[in-house]
């Protein structure tokens, strides 16, 4: 069994089928996908294919970061259903890192998720503040100006009590941002 890692716009010939990899996992038109898949390059955004004799079987994107020069944000990492838990996830992080690292001249590699905090965390991957691939880091917290900020408790006595949030709803869509230094 042959494994390598490439950059796709190396090998434009699965142009489609890493679509229809990346869109079995998160659906989008074909023409925004394609168009976001073809723009990889030698300098970010790069996407990053898993071959497995010659079929593809995983994809991630390096993105740029504005306000952190030396570093990337990685993004729609995937691996085709059928092949995940079986290290193939690992060897598409490490030789994305590699790349980074070797090629690209980059120090540290950010990400988010969803659930694989420990899948990332195995890898050496750390929790850390929020960032913006558009911008600069966002705060943890944030003040927001409201209507209401001059009024004092008593002036809302009487008013109904909001209904309950559900449970675990804090954490349903909650991203977990990560970092690695390489």
């Amino acid at each position: 069994m042959e494994l390598k890692v490439v950059p796709l716009h190396l090998n434009k010939k699965y142009l489609s089928e890493c679509c229809k990899l990346i869109n079995d996992e998160w659906k989008r038109s074909d023409t925004a996908r394609l168009r976001s898949l073809e723009s990889s390059s030698d300098s970010l955004p790069t996407s990053l294919i898993l071959l497995r004799n010659d079929e593809i079987i995983g994809h991630l994107k390096l993105s740029p970061i504005p306000s952190i020069r030396d570093g990337c944000f990685v993004e729609s990492v995937v691996i085709e259903k059928g092949l995940r838990g079986k290290g193939f996830g690992r060897l598409l992080m490490e030789k994305a890192e590699e790349y980074c690292k070797n090629f690209l001249q980059l120090k540290t590699i950010y990400l988010s998720t969803k659930g694989q905090e420990g899948f990332y965390n195995k890898l050496g991957y750390m929790e850390c503040q929020p960032i913006s691939i558009y911008g600069n880091c966002m705060p943890l917290t944030s003040t927001i100006n409201c209507k209401n900020e001059n009024k004092t408790k008593e002036d809302f006595q009487g008013a109904p009590k909001p209904p309950p949030l559900p449970a675990n709803s804090f954490n349903q869509n909650v991203k977990t941002y990560m970092r690695k230094d390489l």
